[in-house]
């Protein structure tokens, strides 16, 4: 994955409502990231898969940062 295609990514988190990222199951909010950032950024099917795995695998720290924001 690329900088610019992760920086994309965190930036559409950042400028999301954090109720948004907060209300839907996992699965919802990694495609609902991807298609945000596919707005963005071209990407092609293999950075695709991978900025799936990499949103799963941060779903934690994405959902820790839309709490803090919500109740700051």
């Amino acid at each position: 994955m690329t900088p610019t295609i992760m920086r994309q990514l965190w930036s559409v988190v950042e400028t999301t409502q954090a109720r948004t990222l907060l209300q839907l199951d996992d699965a919802s909010l990694v495609q609902w990231l991807v298609k945000q950032t596919k707005k963005q950024v071209l990407l092609d099917c293999q950075e695709t898969d991978f900025l799936c795995s990499y949103i799963q695998s941060r779903l934690s720290l994405i959902r820790d940062l839309a709490e803090e924001r919500q109740y700051s």
